[in-house]
């Protein structure tokens, strides 16, 4: 009999389609993130649950006592939308799909550089509306990407993929923070220095790319205090997890021109998006598009196929969390 499993969000066809011939798969038709009744009532009614950044998963829509599902095969590398302690107490098993989302996600933090710094959004709007009146010397200045300093916060795969583009691309210098000693091949080759505390890169770079997991450890680590340590012509670019920023405090800073700009393609409380945010015009917005390729989210599930076959052929999973 084929483990019965629920796919809370529609996923590319190719992998619904290797999901429905291996499992007895339920899919959401709908493709509306599951409200906690549902999710709750998942947990007693499947042997897997496929979830989702949308899919809020507290511990408050763990069941008591004994429960069907014995895996949380996430589409996703960040799983702060999930309380991991809540599933490590029932004995439930969380992967995830690293490593796949790296180029793209990368990509999508050079776009917001170029994109905030050129004024990209703000050109755009005005030439829709009809309000551009033809080229002048003094039209819409921005800032020159080429040459400048980009501070990483948080070199792992994907900081140190936005890096290289960065570095190698637009020859820009690269310092960063990152909890552990990080000293390989990829970051010498790029000149790269690891500096002491996330207030040194703040201080020192013109563009701040953070690439550093969401949840409790790092929620609101870009507070008031630390961007009032950058400079007022820097950027803050987030691609990472919309908590890791505090975003009433980078509202006020952007409003009072205490940084230059930001581009965010993440948003704390997502999809909703605060009105003060959306009307400023220093700021470029994104709606999560950091691995929005077909490529990607194709590899993104066939990741969480590969630890769902795994699982439930009792062999080691690839990509295990807890």
């Amino acid at each position: 009999m084929k483990p019965r499993i629920i796919v809370t969000r529609r996923w590319p066809a190719a992998v619904e389609q290797v999901l429905a011939e291996r499992f007895d798969t339920t899919f959401n038709q709908g493709d509306a993130p599951l409200g906690p009744i549902e999710l709750k009532a998942a947990f007693q009614a499947f042997d897997a649950i496929l979830p989702t950044v949308s899919d809020h998963m507290p511990a408050s829509v763990f069941p008591d006592g004994d429960v069907r599902a014995r895996i949380l095969a996430n589409f996703g590398v960040g799983f702060s939308h999930i309380d991991i302690d809540a599933a490590r107490e029932r004995g439930i098993v969380v992967t995830n799909t690293p490593g796949v989302l790296t180029d793209c996600t990368a990509d999508i933090a050079l776009s917001l550089i170029l994109a905030v710094a050129r004024r990209a959004g703000e050109g755009e709007r005005q030439l829709r509306a009809g309000e551009w009146a033809g080229w002048c010397p003094t039209h819409m200045i921005g800032t020159k990407v080429t040459g400048k300093k980009i501070g990483i916060i948080g070199m792992g795969r994907i900081g140190k993929a936005t890096a290289k583009r960065a570095h190698f691309g637009f020859d820009m210098d690269v310092v960063f923070y990152n909890r552990s000693k990080v000293d390989d091949e990829e970051t010498r080759a790029m000149g790269a220095r690891q500096l002491p505390t996330i207030e040194d890169v703040l201080a020192e770079a013109d563009f701040v790319s953070l690439h550093c997991p969401g949840g409790a450890a790092n929620r609101h680590l870009i507070n008031a205090e630390r961007l009032a340590v950058m400079k007022r012509s820097a950027f803050l670019i987030n691609t990472a997890r919309g908590d890791v920023v505090d975003q009433a405090a980078l509202i006020e800073a952007l409003e009072n021109k205490r940084i230059a700009g930001a581009g965010l393609d993440v948003f704390d409380g997502e999809p909703n998006v605060p009105e003060a945010l959306r009307r400023l015009e220093n700021a470029v917005l994104l709606p999560h598009l950091g691995s929005a390729t077909e490529e990607t989210r194709v590899a993104m599930g066939m990741k969480a196929v590969d630890n769902l076959t795994a699982f439930f052929e009792g062999k080691e999973l690839p990509d295990r969390v807890v």
